[in-house]
């Protein structure tokens, strides 16, 4: 399933909602993303039928192994790029909502090219 930037901004927040709470329910998303209840349905329904998660009988959400691995990869584009953006002597706040729209545009060669800069590997 090819997510467009939406889908994948849901999975990271799933993602990272799980780590601090452990447990997600959608209305955590809504919260989360100041979406609203209805759009946040339709994505989980548009991510579950993609098989990027499930939801059990208490209405928790829980990433497949392929969700998760989308979301770790976002996740991981997010923190790396804030670092570097931080590192340049961008404001924390600008350089998190910067990378929050650069982790999904950025080729798989330039963000390696950036992670290897930030963590001191030329």
């Amino acid at each position: 399933m090819h997510l467009q930037e939406s889908g994948e901004m849901y999975l990271e927040t799933i993602y990272v909602l799980d780590k601090e709470n452990n447990g997600v329910r959608a209305v955590d998303v809504a919260e989360y993303r100041g979406y609203s209840k209805p759009s946040v349905s339709r994505a989980v329904g548009v991510l579950k039928k993609g098989g990027m998660l499930t939801v059990d009988a208490a209405g928790l959400l829980h990433l497949t192994a392929d969700g998760e691995e989308i979301a770790r990869k976002i996740y991981e584009r997010h923190t790396v790029m804030t670092d570097f953006l931080i590192r340049i002597g961008v404001d924390e706040e600008t350089a998190a909502t910067d990378a929050c729209k650069i982790e999904h545009a950025l080729s798989d060669t330039s963000f390696e090219a950036i992670k290897r800069h930030v963590r001191g590997k030329k």
